[in-house]
């Protein structure tokens, strides 16, 4: 079900290889031992294929191509077995550079952390040297069931500075290997009948030291009947019971492939935290989304501030997979208040506002998350509030949505000091209605840390603060 890789998620280089194998077999029997024999059979052939000399690692957006089981051959003629692996990222060709033809001399910025993402083609060559035997067919008159479905093989290996493509060949090949064992384990485990469901790898990046680990789940099984084998991931990995990191909505992003749904992606991580004397930083623990103003063809300027906010927060337990359910639009959060008995049926199509306790109401109808409530008299008692919101980010790691006046903001974390008192909040605008430039974002504030006077002092605040499930 799983192979890990536990070198550190933050340097080095990630080489991911994807492609499709051929999955066919023919079944002279509906029996399902002899089925599965058949099956496993099949698997056999596929792990000589990937262990021959035919198979080929091509180097997407660039001229390389190597055989790993081939002495680890390549071409161009420059790259040998002792190449190392993060210098190919010299050869492969970025989008400026297509007019031109030329090589890339991308360097890795050494500011950034983000740790660099080789994509590789895995294929096997059709054709082989020397004279072949000629054609033989047969005719024979049976009935029989053939099985025949692509397996979507994706696998990923981590390498240091210092690791040679000889080095990451050799990995590779067992990561390849490896997941078809898992391939085969779920196709065999999940099959009915005749029926194949298609093997689904998906990565997912656990904390330090255990790093980035692949798993084999069935595509189009969902989460809550596949609690059993994240038991299981979570006991061998040691992992808490209480946070989900084998649900399918916890795959790792890859950083070189864009969002398919055009919302910004934790801004608040292009930030450089506050100092403050003897504090400490607490934030929003994983993935949310940005919705503000204007967004989904949506004219809410001026009075949709809480919804968006309650966007956020929505998001955050879509893609943590605590729901499958996707973030609500504004009449289906008008019509969740209506259902609940807290508005009346005209409310929905209407622009009035909402603030916390519409927005504690509507987690509760649609996503079955408590809140806890904070009453704050006025804006200038926030700063004392530091313990309680530096634990709320601690414990459960949810935005938090804070309402005052007319205005409605997320707060994603604090920097606190417990011996001085100083508090910085990390805020999320909602009220922003450009496009989603992240720098424009972070350079202006709609994404920044504040100050205690960034409140308004003497209004009164309620802070919506959702409390997660403790589940896997």
């Amino acid at each position: 079900m799983v192979v890990s890789d536990s070198q550190s998620s933050d340097t080095g280089t990630i080489l991911r290889v994807r492609g499709p194998l051929r999955l066919k077999c023919q079944l002279d029997s509906t029996d399902a031992p002899l089925m599965h024999k058949v099956i496993s059979r099949t698997f056999g052939t596929l792990h000589s294929q990937v262990k021959s000399e035919a198979c080929v690692l091509a180097v997407c957006d660039s001229p390389v191509i190597i055989w790993p089981n081939r002495g680890v051959h390549a071409t161009p003629d420059e790259i040998t077995p002792n190449t190392l692996c993060e210098d190919l990222q010299q050869w492969i060709q970025t989008d400026e550079q297509e007019s031109t033809g030329k090589r890339s001399a991308r360097k890795k910025n050494k500011k950034s952390s983000s740790v660099s993402i080789i994509n590789l083609r895995l294929m096997m060559e059709a054709t082989t040297t020397g004279p072949l035997p000629p054609p033989i067919l047969t005719r024979a008159i049976q009935k029989s069931h053939f099985l025949s479905t692509t397996l979507p093989m994706d696998c990923v290996i981590r390498t240091a500075c210092n690791n040679t493509i000889k080095d990451a060949c050799e990995r590779l090949v067992e990561a390849l290997t490896h997941q078809l064992c898992e391939m085969e384990k779920v196709i065999l485990q999940h099959m009915k009948g005749t029926m194949l469901l298609v093997p689904e790898p998906l990565h997912f990046l656990l904390p330090e030291p255990k790093g980035l680990v692949t798993v084999v789940y069935p595509a189009g099984v969902p989460d809550s009947q596949l609690e059993t084998q994240r038991k299981e991931l979570h006991q061998q990995f040691e992992l808490q019971d209480d946070w989900p990191y084998f649900r399918k909505a916890n795959a790792y992003h890859f950083p070189n492939e864009p969002y398919k749904d055009g919302y910004l992606r934790n801004p608040h991580l292009a930030l450089t935290h506050p100092t403050l004397d003897n504090g400490k930083v607490y934030m929003v623990q994983g993935i949310y989304s940005y919705h503000h103003y204007m967004q989904d063809h949506m004219d809410d300027n001026g009075w949709g501030c809480a919804y968006r906010s309650l966007q956020t927060i929505c998001s955050w337990f879509e893609q943590q997979g605590y729901t499958e359910r996707p973030v609500p639009t504004h009449k289906e959060i008008q019509q969740a208040l209506v259902d609940v008995g807290d508005k009346q049926k005209s409310f929905v199509g209407s622009r009035q506002w909402i603030g916390s306790i519409e927005v504690q109401a509507v987690l509760n109808q649609l996503l079955e998350v408590t809140s806890k409530i904070m009453f704050v008299s006025q804006g200038s008692e926030l700063a004392s509030k530091g313990r309680e919101l530096a634990n709320h980010f601690l414990t459960e790691g949810t935005p938090v949505m804070i309402g005052g006046g007319v205005l409605a903001h997320t707060i994603l974390g604090v920097a606190w000091s417990e011996t001085t008192g100083q508090i910085r909040y990390l805020i999320l605008d909602p009220h922003y209605t450009g496009a989603e430039d992240l720098q424009i974002i972070t350079d202006k504030g709609w994404c920044g840390w504040k100050g205690p006077d960034f409140w308004d002092q003497t209004a009164y605040y309620n802070l919506c603060l959702p409390q997660r499930p403790k589940t896997i």
